[in-house]
């Protein structure tokens, strides 16, 4: 008893009719009779009185209001598998940095889930040294975040260069100037994100340049978060201009001076998982061409 022989049997019964049924599973109607001969035989009991109107007996009743759920859920699996085959359907697990998890990954992934609405997604939250760790570990399938360290076991496709600005509060001294030398920050106070944070790292190559760090800092462990402490008049920071589109009252922005001040941001994943496939490969491509 397979599938296919359920399907001719609901067929017929729904119909009444051999012919019918032949006629609307596009089979031969020498088909439909032999699929029904195999099934009475496998199951070692008759289904259907045959004569000018068929009838069911006891026996094929039973089977019709049994297989009915039975075959909507292989059916239903058949479409699933059918659908993750081609990427239509699938969990994911993607990592994203800040600020771009909050500031551009919302309105993307919306269009996306649109487009493919069994595709599951779990967004997962962290920095690009442990998302670039959590891939090698295979906790998560894909990671748009920073460039990571040579040498790694990783595939980056830069799409995107985040610029920076420094941040200030309204009334400080380096708001006379339209751009700020990257010597200048280290005249005042500065606030910095955790040793772990891309943003860190740049703003310590920038700082190489102006002769060191100031020696003024203070470490906010969000990225997210260091306007609202330059609001409240803590210090200046060098922060992403898309977290500073609207700004928190009291505060101005300045553009800094420097080839260094920007940031490349990427696709990242394992090279031996190149090219990606089934759902990975849709929300590569998506957000390749949402991102570029």
């Amino acid at each position: 008893m397979d599938l296919k022989m359920l399907k001719t049997f609901q067929t017929i019964v729904q119909h009444g009719s051999f012919i019918r049924a032949a006629e609307q599973m596009n089979y031969a109607q020498s088909t439909v009779t032999m699929q029904m001969q195999k099934l009475e035989s496998d199951l070692g009991v008759q289904l259907i009185e045959r004569g000018k109107k068929i009838r069911l007996t006891e026996a094929g009743r039973l089977l019709y209001e049994q297989s009915l759920p039975l075959v909507r859920d292989m059916e239903r699996v058949q479409r699933n598998m059918s659908e993750l085959q081609w990427g239509m359907a699938g969990s994911l697990r993607l990592g994203v940095t800040e600020p771009t998890a909050s500031y551009r990954l919302p309105a993307i992934l919306k269009k996306f889930l649109n487009l493919y609405p069994k595709i599951r997604i779990a967004v997962e939250f962290g920095s690009s040294p442990s998302l670039s760790e959590r891939l090698l570990q295979g906790d998560i399938d894909l990671a748009l975040c920073s460039a990571p360290d040579l040498g790694t076991e990783l595939y980056f496709e830069p799409l995107f260069k985040e610029p920076f600005l420094v941040l200030m509060p309204e009334d400080h001294p380096l708001t006379k100037q339209e751009v700020v030398e990257p010597d200048q920050i280290r005249e005042h106070p500065l606030l910095i994100t955790s040793t772990t944070c891309p943003y860190r790292r740049k703003l310590e190559m920038v700082m190489q340049d102006g002769g060191g760090m100031p020696l003024s800092t203070m470490e906010i462990g969000s990225m997210t978060a260091l306007k609202y402490y330059v609001a409240g008049g803590l210090g200046i920071a060098l922060v992403p201009k898309i977290t500073v589109d609207s700004l928190p009252e009291g505060t101005t922005a300045r553009a800094i001076s420097g080839e260094l001040i920007e940031m490349t941001f990427g696709l990242l994943c394992k090279t031996s998982e190149v090219p990606l496939k089934l759902a990975g490969a849709k929300l590569y491509q998506f957000l390749k061409q949402e991102l570029r």
